[in-house]
């Protein structure tokens, strides 16, 4: 999972307050790195995933992801948002968003993924090293670092 997210993949001053927005930033910046291959296609799998159940989890994250023909490699593209983005969790908006995008037909890596930021996910020190990245190579460093342990 060494190259899942580089420092392009990486925007610490996401945009606005809205779901829509802030991911299509974040798939903007995996369309500009070769590993989307149709920016709106792919927003349209993330939408309807979205539809499914939200993907806030509590704590101040959001997790959008999908599975999609429209990407051509395991990817994930993280953003921090001061202003906090709503992804339907209960405690409030999510100020770390974490995009992932797997091809179709590669549900196990998705869920690989996954599982890797859930575990971190619920440890302060991941939040907090995630808030206290000074650049977009420090944080794509950390996340690596960290979900491939």
């Amino acid at each position: 999972m060494s190259q899942i997210i580089t420092p392009d993949l990486v925007d610490l001053d996401l945009p606005g307050t809205d779901r829509v927005a802030a991911t299509r930033a974040l798939a903007e910046r995996l369309v500009a790195a070769g590993r989307v291959t149709d920016l709106d296609g792919f927003l349209a799998d993330v939408a309807a995933r979205e539809a499914q159940m939200p993907t806030g989890l509590e704590g101040g994250i959001g997790i959008p992801h999908a599975r999609s023909a429209h990407v051509s490699e395991p990817s994930l593209a993280f953003g921090r948002c001061a202003a906090g983005v709503d992804f339907g969790a209960e405690d409030g908006p999510a100020h770390l968003v974490f995009l992932i995008a797997a091809p179709d037909g590669e549900g196990a890596e998705h869920m690989k993924i996954l599982a890797s930021l859930a575990r971190r996910l619920i440890h302060a020190s991941f939040k907090d090293g995630l808030n206290q990245a000074a650049d977009p190579a420090a944080a794509a460093t950390f996340i690596t670092q960290e979900i491939a342990a």
